[in-house]
Parts: C-alpha cells; structure tokens; sequence
C-alpha cells in the first residue's frame, strides 16, 4: 500500500523532476542523447557482472573516488559501473573511466530499474551516503543484487523525519544487507529506526581519505603567481544564494584595513555565475571572472571563480577558506571542511553545520576552525589571521592534523565489503 501511494505521487511529480533533470543549466555538461538512461534505456554495458556503485552528483562521486580504486586495486579483474544522477556528476566520473564505466541512473520507476538491471546484471549494489530510492531498492532488492549503502550518514534531523513515515524505512530497511555508516551517532540512529545491528557497522569517513594530487599543489602554485603571490587571498567557497552579499560587504570591511586582499567567490552552482558577478560589481567591487583569462592586477578585488571541478586548485591558491552554505539558516547545513582542512588551510564556517557537525566540531575542538555568524565577524577573523601569520599556519596545521588523523576509512569498508564484493 505504501509502494503504491509512493509511486502514485511519483508519477505526478515525474513531469517536474524529469525537467530539472534533463533542462540544460548554464556552465553544466549536456546530456545529448544519453536522456534515455534515465528511462532504463542504458547503451549496451561493457562490463560483465560490474560493481554497481551509485553516487548522486560531484561532491558523492570526489568522495568515492578513493574507495573505487581501492576496490579495483584489490579486485583487478572485476568490472565496475558508476552511476550518478546529474551531468556534473558524470562528468566528474568520466575521470575514472580507465578503470569504470558511467550511466545514468534511471529514475526511481520500477519498469525503469528493472530494465537497467537486465542490461547491466550488476553483482551487487554499493549506495554513496544515502540514495535510498524505495522501487529501486526493491528492485534491484527481488533481483538477488545484494545492497549495501556506504559512507553512510543519518542526521537527528533526518532520523526524525524517518521516525514520522516508519513504515516507508521498514520497506527501505528490509532491502538493505549492509549499512557502512561513517560515524558511531549516524550507526546508532539507524539502529533506533530499527535496522538489525548485525547490517550496520562503522568504518569512518570516506571524504577523510582525500589525497592532494602534485596537479592540484602545483596548479595552485601557479594561479597564486597570477593572482599576485604576496597579497592576501581568501576563498569563499560553495555560495548559496542569501551569502553572497554577506560575503561582498565582510570583503569591503577587509579592504578598509587591507587594502590590497583579494576574495576568491566560487558560486556553488554555475548557473548563479553571472548573478553573482553582478552582484559585486553593483556593490562597487572591480570583479574579474576565471573564465575572461584576464590578467589580475592590482586593482582587481574579486575573483571570481565561474569554472567546474577546480575548487581544490582555488582553495590551494588561497591563504584562509571560508566555507559557504552555512550562512542561510536551516537551508543547507554548510558543506564538507576537509578539502581545505586537507590542504591545511584555515577555515571560517557560519553557524549552520548540521550536515558535518562531527567535522566541524573535531576542527574546532582543535582550533582550525571559528565560527562567524556575520559579515563583521568574517571580516574581523581575516583581518586578526592575515595580521598574524604564524597564527594563520598554525590554524592551517591544525586542520591538516584532523584529516590525518581520521584517515583509513577506504581500507575498512574494502574490508568490510569483502563478503559481497568477492561472491560469485
């Protein structure tokens, strides 16, 4: 009865969700004539009984990337499929494709996954964090695909809501065969919804393994010669809309005092660019954007940072990251740290972190992170970090110490995957 109803409003809702899907936004890759994967149409699969390992968009497929080759690595001889649902997330895959195949995810239709399946045959399923699509999993669930879920988290706040629709978890739950959970709270929630502790373990953090490529350092190096090498640069990053004029009048306050300091604004979606140059340029800030290849002078106070895929070479070229999405109240939750942390750069977050409250409370607990709930606090921490650079290294240091510390996650859940990954 619940399937039915769940799938009722689906199909109501499908002409609206299929246009956000499939509507070219500004800046975003095209997804031509591959639309017909998300009916469960994929073009002819290469890989015979692959990994199907399913990661939304970016930031899901950067976090797994590690894990994928572990997995290969180990398994030399086993294929692998990644699906994700959006093109950014597709073309952040393309980047894997020496070792793994992409397609599109099919929308969550059960003749849709049903057809998907019978031109894959994957030999099981691995979720990124938390994808739990209810006709999916019961489809891919009565195909005798094991499912396990990976890097899982499950917020307070999403418990609860679980807590008010119980029978729609039940449905998910009893498809499940693994929970991989990143923290011993995100475990115990699941287990407070009623998963068997015998499915759920903890194996940490997957975005905790992150390696800094030579590329990354040494375009980083080489952007910050361009943007201007002894001026002080910091990087706001992942901007929603409500922070960026918070942003704009944190770095006019900065320049009041430090004249010659430069913000890096990195938009968290491309198709808010153009707006968001705007906006600084009506504020009386002389922007300049990646993409014009333009030189940086002097005299140029914002740059803005309007390409995909490069937010680890932009916060490298920077000196302080202050990171967006946490602005805005109870919209977003703020954003995932370790990136900066990784490159041991300072971090300033807003007060809205529920996503990454257990990272953001472990970089603060080790003061490489302060919380700033307005433009005036920004700008009073960059002005006291940029007067004191031996604070500002040590803050950087800190961080780095966090991530290494909690590292080895990819090496636990390859371990923990074993009984799945290597049946026949």
């Amino acid at each position: 009865m619940i399937k039915s109803i769940y799938t009722l409003v689906l199909t109501l809702l499908s002409p609206i969700l299929l246009t956000v899907l499939l509507k070219r936004k500004k800046g975003n890759p095209k997804i031509g004539r591959r639309w017909k994967e998300y009916f469960g149409f994929p073009t002819k699969c290469n890989a015979q009984k692959p990994i199907w390992i399913h990661c939304s968009s970016v930031g899901e497929t950067i976090a797994a990337t590690p894990l994928i080759r572990a997995i290969k690595e180990r398994y030399p001889q086993q294929d692998i499929l990644i699906t994700t649902t959006t093109t950014t997330g597709a073309e952040q895959a393309s980047k894997l494709s020496d070792i793994a195949e992409h397609r599109y995810m099919p929308v969550d239709f059960s003749w849709c996954v049903k057809r998907f399946l019978k031109v894959t045959k994957p030999k099981c399923m691995l979720i990124m964090e938390t994808e739990l699509w209810p006709n999916t999993l019961t489809a891919v669930s009565n195909a005798e695909v094991p499912i396990a879920v990976i890097n899982a988290r499950l917020s307070e706040r999403s418990c609860l809501r679980y807590q008010k629709f119980q029978s729609v978890f039940n449905l998910i739950a009893n498809c499940l065969d693994k929970v991989l959970c990143q923290h011993d709270d995100d475990a115990k929630r699941f287990r407070r919804l009623g998963l068997l502790s015998s499915k759920t373990a903890v194996t940490g953090s997957l975005k905790f393994d992150i390696s800094i490529s030579e590329t990354v350092q040494t375009e980083g190096k080489t952007l910050r010669k361009q943007l201007g090498a002894k001026r002080p640069v910091w990087i706001a990053a992942s901007t929603h809309e409500g922070e960026d004029e918070t942003i704009y009048k944190a770095h006019q306050q900065l320049l009041t005092i430090i004249p010659d300091a430069l913000l890096i604004m990195v938009p968290r979606h491309p198709e808010r660019f153009s707006a968001v140059a705007k906006v600084g340029g009506e504020l009386g800030l002389n922007v300049v954007s990646r993409t014009d290849k333009s030189q940086v002078t002097t005299d140029v106070q914002v740059y803005l940072g309007d390409t995909m895929g490069e937010m680890l070479t932009l916060i490298s070229a920077s000196d302080i990251c202050f990171m967006a999405g946490s602005l805005i109240g109870e919209k977003v939750g703020g954003h995932n740290m370790l990136e900066p942390a990784a490159l041991g750069k300072p971090i300033l977050n807003g007060p809205s972190f529920f996503n990454f409250k257990d990272i953001t409370q472990q970089l603060i607990d080790e003061k490489a992170l302060t919380i700033c709930a307005s433009d005036g606090e920004i700008s009073e921490s960059l002005i006291r970090l940029f007067k004191d650079p031996s604070s500002c290294k040590e803050m950087g240091r800190n961080a780095y110490r966090v991530v290494e510390r909690n590292q080895g996650a990819v090496a636990k859940t390859v371990d923990a995957l074993e009984s799945i990954v290597s049946a026949k």
